[in-house]
């Protein structure tokens, strides 16, 4: 099976790479990453492509596709929570949106995020309060160095804001992933975002029903273009771009005061994370944004993403971005960190 990465990814660029194999099952996907591992070849673990950019040349490069379906419950601590067993290559929001149904509350503020549920632990993926992170208890890695399996807990993986030891520099592939989730009588976690609290009419820390946080991140997210929607041309993106700053209290302190900012005490001290769309807003870039001659652009939803506007190159992609990191640079000496993955030479 071959075909061009552009089709399986969510921002539509990438080449046509020497193989596609799709592995249906854990054992499957186990045995051909050995497979490929031992024969020296570039490879690429391939979940819902959402979160990468791909070159347009990639040609030496195999693509294992993570397919490996399966939820089931592992363990019941008690009746308030359970643990549940995720094969890698479920959806991630159809996973969420199960989840709900049976009532269990952890990542229904992580509703619409697209890609796999292996490929989460690598990004730590969160939104709106909720981290991948906070419900995440161990998962099995086939580790590249070793060329075995390990079970990761959650401590294993040094999890950071957008950021895993995996991304860090441990490469290898996830097969499943054990959350636990709790039974809180049909309601939420306490709420940690102003955004959907203020969409709900609730104060910040309320519990409110699942579905109903469901459908509110929804909306919002739908209201960015960072729902994968066939008929909105702002979806055709990785979604964030960039990641928000993380800066030092006195840093934050040089910016204009109209600076969106997020106070966080860790054993460093007092750090600060900043609003990416607003530092990219205020260096000079607005909605819609495109350098002359090309097919990417900003959103014209929301100036964190880049999209696609029809047959952009990965070179465009990058280009764009390129740009908009010297812009921030300029303006406010902030260097901004691409949140998705690029694969090949550009």
């Amino acid at each position: 099976m071959t075909q061009a990465l552009s089709e399986l990814t969510s921002i539509r660029v990438g080449g046509v790479p020497a193989e596609i194999f799709e592995a249906k099952t854990r054992e499957d996907l186990i045995e051909h990453t050995l497979g490929v591992w031992r024969s020296g070849d570039d490879w690429l673990v391939l979940g819902g492509g959402s979160n990468m950019v791909v070159a347009d040349d990639i040609s030496e490069l195999r693509i294992i596709k993570v397919s490996n379906l399966g939820i089931e419950p592992v363990r019941q601590r008690d009746e308030s929570r359970v643990t549940v067993r995720v094969q890698a290559g479920e959806n991630w929001d159809a996973f969420v949106a199960q989840m709900i149904e049976q009532g269990l509350a952890g990542f229904e503020a992580m509703s619409g995020i697209p890609g796999t549920v292996g490929a989460g632990p690598v990004q730590n993926i969160g939104a709106y309060g909720q981290e991948l992170s906070d419900c995440m208890v161990r998962l099995e890695f086939l580790d590249y160095e070793t060329q075995e399996l390990a079970i990761l807990e959650t401590k294993d993986l040094q999890f950071g804001y957008r950021d895993s030891a995996i991304k860090r520099g441990r490469p290898g592939v996830i097969t499943w992933v054990e959350f636990e989730l709790q039974n809180l009588d049909g309601l939420s976690r306490p709420l940690y975002s102003t955004q959907i609290a203020a969409e709900l009419g609730v104060e910040m820390g309320a519990q409110v029903p699942l579905l109903d946080v469901r459908n509110a991140v929804l909306k919002l997210r739908s209201q960015k273009g960072m729902v994968l929607d066939a008929n909105d041309p702002d979806s055709v993106s990785c979604g964030s771009f960039f990641t928000n700053p993380m800066v030092s209290d006195a840093f934050a302190r040089t910016l204009p005061e109209s600076a969106p900012r997020y106070e966080n005490q860790d054993d460093d001290g007092l750090t600060v994370k900043l609003s990416a769309a607003w530092l990219i807003e205020n260096a000079g870039i607005k909605k819609g944004f495109s350098i002359a001659g090309s097919n990417a652009a900003i959103s014209s939803k929301h100036t964190l993403a880049i999209t696609n506007r029809g047959g952009a190159t990965a070179a465009e992609i990058i280009q764009l971005a390129e740009f908009v990191q010297t812009q921030v640079s300029n303006k406010f000496g902030i260097n901004l960190v691409p949140e998705p993955n690029f694969i090949g030479s550009f």
